[in-house]
């Protein structure tokens, strides 16, 4: 059997997947994220550690530890941990979500058309590099004493394995790397005056990245010396461990953020500069993505905030009728990506009557969840992608009435895809591929990979698509009240205005 790891924002997962594909087990154990100042958003790896101890100790309550022939690792992406040589973080790790960067975008601005071509993505906030010129305009003694500047699940792996390493879907997420070279990019880290000594080494996903220590078996409750997979980025690892492996598929999947991904077969960058350019778990594959900031991070958000139970959420925020009488919600919580590009955009109720309840709020949070996830998916049309129906995916999708929902708003079939744990299944099956990828004699291991990932695609059929969720007509004016305020000039967190349009 395989363990495959995901180190989400708010949880980790841990799973045990089957020689079949199948999963055996399950265990998942929260943590929480600090936001010390507005906009930052930051979680000690410390808290990552423990919780992975407790998940995995969980988990193999359920099947028998001896029986693990590998780990995989996923995680989000984008974040900074800063550690020592021996893996101790030195502050707590900058998440993806923060956006106390965005004085340090400006160090990026004067790059050459063909440097920017290769990083191949917006310069936003939140992405390690500009995080990182961040951490050395303010905490430059912290700077200067860190080893390694690592994402999430490579600390992780650190941790497990004393190795340290990084993945290219991992690596692309930076911008510090060249996506069309496949290296780090060292013409930016020159120009932006980073230091190239901490970024780790870069091995494909499928690799073998070292052996669980005797200190963190003990941690995990696992024999030592259980081979350890290098692992991918969760996004890219959810794509595989949802069976989207050939180009062309649009796959949506919700979590605390949400992403809708197109696998590509070469790396072309979106000319307007609006959606995202990563590569993919699987060698020579890459996959352009609608990054959406606020999705389940804002429906929970607002759920505390209305004092509702996921069940009552389902049940009273759906006895309202679409439009909400007249109430939008705008998810902006932590700013937005696609296709606004905007740390500085800021949620809001518009609308709000004395007839309105806590069932009205939380019906306007989903359906404004539900429209900026349309925005992302123009955006992502409006660079090529065409698709007359789309996967679903994710823990955040299982509700019907809620599918119908982004059905209904994005005017598309959707067939949900029953794999909610996709990026700790495509973990475990990227420990599967690593340990089990020793070719044939004659056979190179490119060679060997397609062979198993053609097996695995024959094998996927637990996972085509059976139900499709086919799109309602929606009230015009709900679309045309979103849609006119996507033009207007939005709240912001200085106070000030902005005219990105959507």
């Amino acid at each position: 059997m395989w363990l495959g790891i995901d180190l989400g924002t708010q949880s980790v997962k841990a799973v045990v997947m089957r020689p079949d594909g199948a999963i055996a087990a399950t265990q998942s154990q929260p943590y929480p994220v600090c936001s010390p100042q507005p906009g930052w958003a930051e979680t000690p790896p410390q808290d990552w550690w423990r919780a992975v101890g407790q998940a995995v100790h969980a988990v193999m309550q359920q099947v028998s530890p001896r029986a693990i022939q590998g780990i995989g690792l996923s995680g989000q992406m984008h974040g900074v941990v800063l550690c020592d040589g021996d893996g101790e973080p030195l502050r707590p790790a900058i998440l993806w979500a923060d956006g106390r960067s965005h004085a340090q975008l400006s160090t990026y601005h004067p790059l050459s058309a063909d440097l920017r071509h290769g990083l191949a993505n917006p310069i936003v906030t939140g992405m390690a590099g500009p995080t990182l010129l961040w951490l050395r305009q303010h905490e430059p003694d912290l700077y200067q004493q860190a080893r390694w500047a690592l994402q999430p699940k490579d600390w992780l792996r650190f941790r497990l394995t004393g190795q340290v390493a990084t993945d290219p879907s991992d690596a692309s997420g930076t911008l510090l790397y060249d996506l069309v070279g496949d290296r780090w990019h060292d013409p930016v880290l020159t120009h932006v005056g980073l230091r190239q000594d901490w970024l780790p080494p870069i091995l494909p996903a499928t690799a073998l990245a070292g052996a669980l220590t005797a200190e963190a078996a003990e941690h995990v409750g696992l024999p030592a010396e259980i081979p350890v997979a290098v692992g991918a980025a969760d996004t890219a690892a959810a794509a595989l461990g949802s069976g989207l492996i050939t180009p062309g598929a649009v796959q949506m999947t919700i979590g605390t953020g949400a992403q809708i991904i197109v696998l590509c077969p070469e790396p072309i960058p979106d000319p307007a500069g609006c959606t995202h350019l990563f590569r993919s778990a699987l060698p020579q594959q890459w996959y352009r993505l609608a990054a959406i900031q606020n999705a389940g991070l804002a429906l929970d958000w607002a759920r505390h905030i209305v004092q509702m139970d996921w069940p009552q959420v389902y049940e009273e925020a759906f006895a309202v009728l679409p439009g909400c009488e007249g109430l939008i919600f705008l998810p902006y919580l932590t700013g937005d990506r696609t296709p606004n590009l905007n740390p500085n955009l800021r949620g809001a109720w518009i609308g709000l009557g004395l007839h309105h309840r806590r069932a009205h709020l939380m019906r306007a949070a989903l359906e404004g969840v539900a429209f900026s996830l349309a925005q992302g998916w123009q955006a992502l049309q409006a660079t090529g992608v065409s698709a007359k129906t789309l996967r679903l995916a994710g823990g955040g999708t299982t509700h019907p009435q809620w599918q119908q929902l982004l059905a209904d708003v994005l005017q598309r079939p959707l067939y949900p895809i029953h794999y909610p744990d996709a990026s700790a299944r495509g973990a475990a099956l990227l420990a599967q591929l690593a340990v089990e990828a020793t070719p044939e004699p004659q056979e190179t291991n490119a060679a060997s990979l397609a062979k198993r990932l053609a097996a695995f695609a024959e094998g996927e059929t637990a996972v085509a698509p059976a139900t499709c969720i086919q799109p309602q007509p929606i009230p015009p004016d709900l679309v045309r009240a979103y849609a006119s305020f996507c033009q207007q000039p939005r709240p912001v967190a200085d106070g000030r205005s902005d005219g990105l349009g959507g």
